[in-house]
């Protein structure tokens, strides 16, 4: 980069700085909006869910039944099932 050897110069480069930053923070602000694509594993929904699996499983209930009773798929049963026998061990 050049050195700024007028005020006029400086005065330049700051506008284009600014004009820069404002299209940075636009920018910024629609990520942060941007719901994020995927599975969120541990927002509320999930714990709730995951809570009563674990009542059901402890209680005796079969992966299907249990599956029927929240609405889930048959791979969302065995991620569940596969969380609770990763962290029931360590407990």
């Amino acid at each position: 980069m050049r050195k700024i050897k007028t005020l006029e110069e400086a005065l330049k480069r700051i506008e284009k700085l600014e004009q820069e930053n404002a299209e940075l923070k636009a920018e910024l602000e629609y990520y942060k909006k941007r719901k994020a694509s995927g599975r969120q594993k541990h927002n509320a929904k999930w714990t709730a869910i995951y809570n009563d699996f674990v009542v059901c499983y402890e209680k005796g209930m079969s992966l299907a039944e249990i599956a029927d009773r929240n609405n889930l798929s048959e791979r969302s049963i065995y991620r569940y099932l596969a969380y609770y026998k990763e962290h029931s061990c360590n407990s």
